[in-house]
């Protein structure tokens, strides 16, 4: 069943939920360098236009309402529930926010959230001693808060697919990607053998399924 009262055009809920979420970013990534602003820039405007199609105007649906409608003509297609593109396209028929895309989008979105979070303190503790950040989640990846960054963004887009952050996504992706490695460069040439050592030990991105490594801490 789906709520048949357009849900679109809550503006204040698109400009809330953007700062709430363009703030988080900010308190944890703190840009500082043009690239580090232009990353976070790229980020902003996705969060900016996943909050418009989700509260204020639906283009996606708009330029696919023709196919939508003669795919699925008993759709009431500017619902609110008819958003979850995936349930829809994949038959649950049942309320979307407890379908099965909408739960696994919580899951990285919630686990997102826990590496950005986990990363901080860490990092902001070495930072402060000018060491190397290797405690907690660092002992596993290098770079676990550009990696809850794209955890959160795959979520909003199992939960509510677009057409603009779809193609948006790998985009940010290669951005952080380009970003670490900059970072990366800047380690090396402030701490030398300690992080080469490091990046031998700790894989980058998707920690190793044994939990054993050398101390990197030297």
């Amino acid at each position: 069943m789906h709520d048949s009262i357009p849900a679109y055009g809550l503006w204040s809920l698109v400009v809330l939920n953007s700062i709430v979420f363009i703030f988080f970013a900010f308190s944890f990534f703190k840009p500082a360098t043009p690239r580090d602003w232009r990353s976070f820039g790229a980020f902003s405007a996705f969060i900016i236009a996943l909050f418009t199609e989700m509260y204020g105007f639906p283009l996606t649906i708009y330029l696919l309402s023709g196919w939508l409608q003669s795919r699925y003509p008993g759709v009431d297609w500017f619902s609110h529930d008819a958003g979850h593109l995936l349930e829809e396209l994949f038959g649950w028929r049942a309320n979307p926010h407890f379908g099965p895309f909408h739960i696994l989008s919580f899951v990285f979105i919630g686990g997102g959230f826990i590496l950005i979070s986990a990363g901080w303190k860490p990092l902001y503790q070495a930072q402060r001693q000018h060491k190397l950040a290797t405690t907690g989640i660092y002992a596993r990846i290098r770079h676990p808060q550009y990696v809850g960054f794209v955890l959160v963004m795959f979520g909003f887009l199992l939960q509510w697919p677009t057409l603009l952050t779809l193609a948006m996504f790998p985009v940010l992706v290669f951005m952080y990607w380009r970003l670490s490695k900059h970072e990366e460069r800047e380690s090396l040439a402030e701490f030398g053998d300690a992080y080469a050592r490091y990046m031998r030990e700790v894989p980058a991105f998707i920690p190793r399924l044994s939990a054993q490594r050398a101390d990197a801490r030297g």
